[in-house]
């Protein structure tokens, strides 16, 4: 056993099996919470219209989710690290519950943050310890198991048009409350995998970790790694930032620009989102085959035709490109985790925190930020700007090489 556990980070031997079940699970749990997140954004439209919020107070609202995440998340993770705390999820999702149901009898601005920041906290607890679960579970298959596990994150994301469309617009406000019984779903689940995952850390105690964390130092994060570290995060800014243009503040765009409805401005939205999704899940595989490098760098780097002209083109070729967009952009999603989960070894809760995490916070900036930007110089020239950011994807050529990565940590 210390043998194998001298080898930290790309792959465990070939006869340990992938274990699809409890992959299948989290990633169903992970599509139920953040399902629930995306009724938040989701309300936006309704928000607007029953209380007056300005763009500058929906991206508050959207910060305030988003923040918690982004300062827990990492913290979250460098703790389950030293200690794993199996039922850590189920009480994270409670903390959802709680938000979740607050969010739908809220009656000022000042419940609604309050309500959003119950529900940031259980995802800030959920995240890190859902990616452990999927890391343990892989088997052999790691950015496979990664692309399960993330893919039901952002399906759940996707959902939020239709939650807009199907519940929000005909129950309004009120409708938010339902998703107690969605909540409710995922805490049990969690249960289950939560027993599942106390008896895992029984039958295979965590092994001795190799301290070794990158060309040869023995403690702390070598020069190297914390570069390269640097490169991911920009990326995942990048990224976080467009993804959270579109999401907050695109159906405004198509509602003055095309004259859609509410209801219509969603199918929009929900193409991206979806399209994102899939991406997400071939993005892994993909990365097995071709690289972790090469698949960050053309995820980045071929959305940019698209993204810069779907302020100019009608809207059949707007919901096109939207799609294209979704899809390309978002299979660097899994990816980025893995990359730096196997950058730091030993530190699968830190390092999905941090990446993950950050994801949220980047997205939480982007929200105040995006919006009193739409707020100052207009919401069209707002989106003009923002498709020139996967242009950033450039740095990704500056990333070293998958081999480079395990050469650091003695894996060749």
């Amino acid at each position: 056993m210390n043998q194998q556990a001298v080898l930290p980070a790309k792959a465990p031997k070939a006869s340990e099996s992938t274990m699809f079940k409890i992959l299948f699970i989290i990633g169903l749990c992970h599509l139920l919470n953040d399902a629930i997140q995306a009724v938040v954004p989701a309300m936006f439209p309704i928000l607007e219209k029953s209380m007056g919020l300005s763009f500058t107070q929906l991206g508050v609202i959207a910060f305030s989710l988003n923040m918690v995440s982004s300062v827990m998340q990492p913290m979250v993770g460098m703790l389950t690290d030293k200690k794993p705390m199996p039922f850590a999820l189920p009480i994270g999702l409670t903390f959802t519950l709680f938000g979740i149901l607050g969010l739908g009898f809220a009656s000022n601005f000042g419940m609604i943050v309050l309500s959003v920041l119950f529900i940031g906290l259980g995802s800030a607890v959920f995240h890190p310890e859902g990616s452990r679960v999927a890391y343990m579970a892989a088997g052999n298959r790691r950015g496979l198991a990664q692309s399960i596990y993330q893919v039901g994150g952002n399906t759940g994301q996707a959902l939020a048009p239709l939650i807009t469309a199907l519940i929000l617009v005909p129950l309004g406000q009120i409708g938010a409350s339902w998703f107690t019984i969605v909540a409710a779903l995922a805490v049990i689940l969690l249960i289950y995998i939560a027993n599942w995952y106390k008896q895992r850390l029984i039958t295979f105690p965590r092994p001795v970790r190799n301290k070794n964390t990158g060309t040869g130092k023995k403690e702390g994060l070598s020069k190297e790694v914390k570069n390269t570290l640097g490169l991911i995060l920009l990326l995942i800014f990048a990224r976080t930032w467009y993804t959270s243009g579109i999401t907050n503040f695109y159906t405004f765009f198509a509602i003055k620009e095309y004259g859609l409805t509410i209801k219509e401005s969603q199918i929009f939205l929900f193409a991206f989102l979806v399209s994102g999704a899939i991406g997400t899940f071939f993005g892994g595989p993909l990365s097995d085959r071709f690289g972790k490098k090469n698949i960050i760098s053309f995820s980045m780097l071929a959305t940019v035709p698209f993204s810069i002209l779907i302020p100019y083109v009608p809207p059949t070729a707007a919901f096109v490109f939207l799609i294209l967009t979704g899809f390309i952009l978002m299979t660097s999603f899994s990816v980025t985790v893995v990359y730096a989960q196997e950058l730091v070894p030993g530190k699968i809760g830190t390092m999905s925190g941090l990446t993950v995490g950050l994801a949220f916070g980047m997205g939480a900036i982007g929200s105040v930020g995006l919006g009193s930007i739409a707020d100052w110089i207009g919401l069209q020239t707002m989106i003009t700007w923002l498709g020139v950011l996967p242009l950033l994807g450039l740095i990704a050529f500056l990333l070293p090489s998958d081999q480079k990565v395990w050469e650091w940590n003695g894996l060749k």
